[in-house]
């Protein structure tokens, strides 16, 4: 069955990792370059956080970015400071020729992501992706100061809600759909489609996925991804 859909990962798939290291059942993402930004106490706190996760401390994805967030105002998060860490992580080489030529062929795109819908409006508007989720909503005062937010669960298992939402929307069958992304996170959105991905990708998603791209760090290439859709 031709695929029509694909699925898209944004943090160490769209773009660069914003930084090299997680724990346990976490991948590394924005999340963690804004507590490191913050200075060292911060990151220490929001290393917390990822241990009680890690320890099925939380009720959900919801419970522990309310929890993280807390420490991000704590450490005087502001929209300045914010908008410098978003925009400083860059897209890997190949993605803005991959998504033209995706566009070419006909294929819907969507991006499901538990990071930041910041960084996800940044991908929507530069590749022209047809769909995205990001779990993330930052809002701010006049004086750029945080005080309030929007989240979504759509990480981990959460991410197939939202991609049958889409894939009901058109109509579509698992077959019919393929997906891309690197994160152990990303084991359950592997498994749901016809077609997937692992892009220089958790050893455990590797072995979850269609097919895996492993290249050397500092020298990938999005657009190997092409010579499987």
């Amino acid at each position: 069955m031709k695929i029509k859909l694909i699925f898209f990962d944004m943090e160490g798939t769209l773009f660069r990792k914003a930084c090299r290291d997680s724990k346990g059942n976490t991948a590394p993402s924005a999340w963690t370059l804004l507590a490191e930004h913050l200075g060292p106490k911060a990151c220490e706190e929001e290393d917390y956080t990822k241990d009680k996760w890690n320890n099925s401390e939380y009720s959900g994805y919801v419970e522990w970015m309310e929890d993280t967030i807390k420490i991000f105002q704590k450490y005087g998060l502001d929209k300045k400071f914010f908008d410098k860490v978003m925009n400083s992580i860059e897209y890997h080489p190949g993605v803005k020729e991959s998504f033209e030529e995706l566009r070419k062929k006909g294929y819907k795109t969507a991006l499901i992501s538990g990071g930041f819908k910041a960084q996800a409006d940044r991908a929507l508007k530069d590749l022209r992706i047809s769909h995205a989720f990001a779990a993330c909503e930052f809002l701010w005062d006049d004086k750029e100061k945080l005080v309030h937010w929007n989240l979504l669960p759509c990480d981990y298992e959460g991410k197939l809600d939202f991609m049958k939402l889409i894939m009901k929307e058109h109509g579509l069958r698992k077959d019919e759909c393929a997906f891309v992304g690197d994160g152990i996170n990303d084991i359950p959105f592997a498994k749901a489609v016809g077609l997937s991905i692992a892009f220089n990708g958790a050893p455990e998603l590797q072995k979850a996925s269609t097919h895996s791209i492993n290249q050397e760090e500092g020298k990938e290439d999005f657009r190997a991804v092409l010579k499987f859709l």
